[in-house]
């Protein structure tokens, strides 16, 4: 089995670990690169990340209570503040002086596209331009972030694939594709995503009326996907009236062989369509790739022998290797 979550390199990278939304008013504890974390709102209401470890007797800090933006250890009541800062130890009374030791070491944070995105070292890349952010014509659509029980590089695999889409889909959209994969060209897509385009006609039941704009039985879809490294994919389809879906593909390593998943959509359609009809097909697509996933055992084989390719596997050879020249495996 490859073990991949240690890499020095990986900890240069970002990773989104929670939505905005799911950091309350209590510490929210996350497991990252087999490293547990604890999070939660300083004094002034920025997010502070940190080892899920009390320094004073290893208690984990997410069982504890903030107040005013002061995380207090449930085992002895130490306090932590901003950026980590120890502030009390009650024990030792008001004025005592804190041991240097007793500050918890912070890791880099940011909140974008609705996520909470950490880093646990220095940043080698700061988190992937998604241009329709800016733009008004779009809206974005989020996910809840919810555990896989599989591999993140399988699963980058799998979203850079296509060969898969006529057996794994067949209950959303797979149905009415051609096995036969055209010859694929990678390229640079953009700045950051390097990847193909293609072009596929998809089923459109019923239930993915709301997601396509469309009541056809089959559309037509001009699409690409694209990769960042380490572990983030990019799938843009556009349909023939000119509306356009972006997803954004996140895997987060919490170990070598579980995952935190979550996508986001930028759309430029009707505002008023309720989100949750647009959100179920997709949905529904991903549990799809979930239930295959979780049934195949261990991490990805990053050497180009390790598994057998053909050549509409020609994009996750391309980012396995390069995956494994940036983590030094394979």
């Amino acid at each position: 089995m490859t073990n991949f979550v240690h890499s020095e390199a990986l900890r240069t990278a970002w990773y989104p670990v929670a939505r905005i939304d799911d950091i309350g008013e209590q510490p929210f504890a996350v497991r990252l690169l087999g490293d547990d974390l604890v999070i939660w709102r300083g004094p002034t209401g920025d997010l502070i990340v940190a080892p899920d470890r009390c320094p004073h007797r290893e208690a984990p800090l997410s069982i504890g209570k903030v107040s005013n933006g002061e995380l207090a250890c449930a085992y002895h009541g130490w306090g932590f503040g901003a950026d980590g800062k120890c502030v009390s130890v009650p024990s030792s009374g008001p004025d005592a002086a804190i041991p240097p030791t007793a500050h918890l070491p912070c890791m880099q944070v940011q909140q974008k596209y609705g996520l909470v995105w950490v880093c646990p070292g220095e940043p080698a890349a700061d988190i992937p331009t998604i241009a329709q952010d800016d733009d008004p014509a779009f809206r974005r659509l989020n996910t809840e972030v919810e555990p896989w029980a599989t591999s993140a590089p399988r699963m980058v695999d799998n979203f850079l694939d296509i060969s898969h889409f006529p057996w794994v889909h067949t209950g959303t959209f797979g149905s009415a594709q051609d096995p036969d994969v055209p010859k694929l060209d990678l390229k640079q897509l953009d700045d950051d995503f390097y990847g193909y385009a293609y072009d596929v006609d998809a089923a459109n039941p019923d239930e993915g009326a709301a997601s396509s704009g469309s009541t056809d039985a089959i559309v037509h879809r001009s699409m690409s996907t694209g990769f960042f490294l380490p572990l983030i994919v990019r799938s843009t389809i556009r349909y023939d009236d000119g509306l356009e879906h972006i997803l954004l593909l996140c895997s987060t390593p919490i170990d070598d062989l579980n995952t935190l998943f979550t996508f986001v959509v930028w759309r430029n359609d009707d505002h008023s369509i309720d989100p949750e009809e647009i959100l179920q097909f997709d949905r529904a697509i991903g549990a799809e790739d979930k239930a295959m996933l979780e049934r195949v055992p261990g991490t990805l084989p990053l050497s180009r022998t390790g598994v057998v390719n053909v050549q509409s596997d020609k994009p996750s050879v391309e980012w396995r290797r390069r995956f494994a020249e940036l983590t030094g495996l394979g």
